[in-house]
């Protein structure tokens, strides 16, 4: 089996856990500790709301995770949109391109743009 295969069984296979799992978001959540970086300082940091992005995704509530932290709202959204594709892909005997080992410059600069975007809305929302 081919690399691309592999990494398409393996990323659908995440995805499908994630959707399968998605009931018992409220429950895990609340095992996961608080943000650091958010106690020490007092401002959120470029990744805060990612949890609670995914526990509304979990209950389809799009506007909601968007709201909370539009960067990881995407980024969930990618995630397990594109794994259930590429999983099914593989499963049809289709090629899953791998990603480039080295992104290009350009592609660099707009996601750390994104992400102190992202960070500048959470910060004046108050995330």
């Amino acid at each position: 089996m081919s690399p691309g295969r592999q990494l398409g069984l393996l990323w659908g296979a995440v995805a499908a856990a994630l959707v399968a799992l998605s009931p018992l978001a409220p429950r895990l959540a609340a095992a996961l500790p608080a943000c650091l970086f958010k106690h020490l300082t007092g401002l959120p940091c470029p990744t805060c709301g990612a949890g609670r992005a995914a526990l509304a995704l979990a209950r389809f509530g799009f506007p909601a995770a968007f709201a909370v932290s539009p960067l990881a709202a995407a980024g969930w959204s990618l995630l397990v949109a594109g794994g259930l594709a590429a999983g099914l892909a593989s499963l049809a005997r289709l090629e899953v391109p791998e990603p480039p080992r080295d992104l290009p410059r350009a592609l660099r600069w707009i996601l750390l743009a994104a992400l102190l975007a992202n960070w500048a809305y959470l910060i004046r929302t108050g995330a």
